[in-house]
């Protein structure tokens, strides 16, 4: 067989096979959720969440470069980075394997024989100079196997690109989340000193009202219980700023600069804008962990083409051209050229079930995936949904909290008022007070809430991977 034809039945059988697969067609999986939210309308006009990019949503610039910082030094999301690469370079090993693997080698064969086997009855060394080229056990794919196979891979690797945008959206929220909390605890850290400082100048006017008589123990005990209540919750707040500090530089991977930190955590709740509830359910699909999940269901879908085809024959072909010769100098003679083409065919005849049994598992572990991606889209509509039912009442507790600090504050002055002159006796002043400083920490608890809402829709809704 010259080498010329030998190039064509390889050529041919590559043509022939590059046109079969037994990879089932896929159909992506109808999304078991209603199409919009709960009490809102869907619009197709709603800017979609996902093309939102962290920098245009978040809008102060502390927290910008600080999420920036995160994404170049955060650790889970550097060994995303390497799951992708490590990915990439499986899907290039199997994908290897669709092309002839070509190796040269150059060698040299000695052998010593004694005399008693040599017709001349002495002993001889017979050598043998050989330089080729060619390819070995390479599988001619008429059915698909191996393009099913690098397809999985493809698919595999994919998936691992959409874990990382995943975590990548899982990060910034987490980081706004955390310096919207860290303002929180530095506001109310201030809160429970200024109130100790206050409280500690009207302990120090009632023990001198109790010394001049014109107060009792009771009050006096009174006032001090009110002081050292503050004094606990500034020392326990000073705490808990501590671990947000801490906890941020964990997520960001460095140190966090002073000039990063929140103000008044008002300021960083108003730099952020709010969304639209009007986005379709359908939206959902563009999330990465639901691609994810389905990125994980190709390539389920695709090893069930590599399992059926593990039912038919495998063709392989072994072939080399090269030169020989027995002596080094004429190996690259006239006349010493040499070639080899060695097909195979390999048909399973007997194995106990074992294909069987392959197929079935590729078949049942992609039924697994469709219900995996079927709980991812699920979840999500659970996690959007939840958000908008805080949304829908975040707006009204805070009016509530905001007013009703207003009504402490002027009970309160009415109090101290009423006290001065006489009127009321001074527990009627520091329950007042006791009141005002519970109202101010619940209104910076719902503001915290309500930053945190905007925070957890951008992330649920898909954004954050820009």
């Amino acid at each position: 067989m010259t080498p010329i034809r030998t190039t064509g039945i390889i050529m041919s059988a590559l043509l022939a096979g590059a046109c079969t697969t037994l990879t089932p067609d896929y159909e992506r999986p109808a999304a078991p959720v209603p199409a919009s939210w709960p009490g809102a309308a869907a619009s197709s006009d709603a800017a979609v969440v996902a093309d939102i990019g962290w920098r245009d949503y978040f809008a102060d610039p502390r927290l910008r470069e600080l999420i920036a910082l995160s994404l170049a030094n955060n650790r889970d999301l550097r060994v995303s980075a390497l799951n992708i690469e490590q990915a990439r370079a499986q899907y290039r090993i199997q994908r290897a394997d669709s092309f002839p693997a070509v190796n040269a080698g150059i060698g040299e064969t000695a052998q010593r024989l004694p005399g008693d086997l040599t017709s001349s009855g002495k002993p001889t060394i017979n050598r043998q100079y050989s330089a080729t080229i060619g390819l070995s056990a390479w599988e001619l794919d008429f059915f698909g196997r191996i393009r099913s196979l690098s397809e999985q891979a493809l698919e595999t690797y994919l998936a691992t690109e959409e874990a990382r945008r995943g975590a990548q959206v899982s990060l910034v929220a987490e980081v706004a989340n955390a310096w919207l909390t860290l303002a929180a605890d530095r506001e109310l850290r201030e809160l429970a000193r200024s109130t100790f400082e206050t409280q500690q100048k009207s302990l120090s006017l009632t023990r001198k009202s109790f010394e001049a008589g014109a107060s009792s123990a009771l009050e006096l005990r009174q006032a001090e219980t009110t002081m050292q209540r503050a004094r606990a919750d500034a020392a326990r707040y000073t705490a808990q700023v501590a671990r947000d500090e801490n906890a941020l530089a964990l997520l960001v991977g460095t140190p966090v600069p002073a000039d990063l930190l929140p103000g008044r955590l008002v300021d960083a709740v108003t730099a952020l804008p709010e969304l639209e509830a009007g986005v379709p359910s359908s939206v959902l699909t563009r999330r990465p962990d639901v691609l994810q999940a389905e990125r994980q269901l190709r390539a389920a879908n695709a090893s069930i083409g590599a399992a059926r085809a593990a039912f038919f024959p495998r063709i392989s072909l072994t072939a080399s051209a090269g030169t020989a010769s027995s002596t080094l100098d004429g190996l690259f003679g006239s006349g010493s050229g040499t070639w080899s083409f060695v097909p195979q065919l390999s048909l399973p005849i007997f194995n106990a079930g074992a294909l069987r049994a392959s197929l079935d598992v590729a078949e049942i572990q992609r039924d697994i995936n469709i219900a995996n991606y079927e709980k991812a889209i699920q979840s999500a509509f659970r996690e959007v949904a939840d958000g908008l039912a805080d949304r829908a009442t975040l707006a009204e507790q805070l009016d509530a909290e905001r007013q009703l600090v207003a009504a402490s504050e002027e009970a309160f002055r009415l109090s101290d008022a009423r006290y001065r002159n006489g009127v009321d006796s001074y527990l009627g002043l520091l329950d007042a007070q006791r009141s005002l400083y519970a109202a101010q920490q619940e209104l910076i608890g719902v503001r915290l809430s309500e930053a945190a809402n905007r925070v957890t829709l951008y992330k649920v809704m898909g954004g954050g991977w820009k």
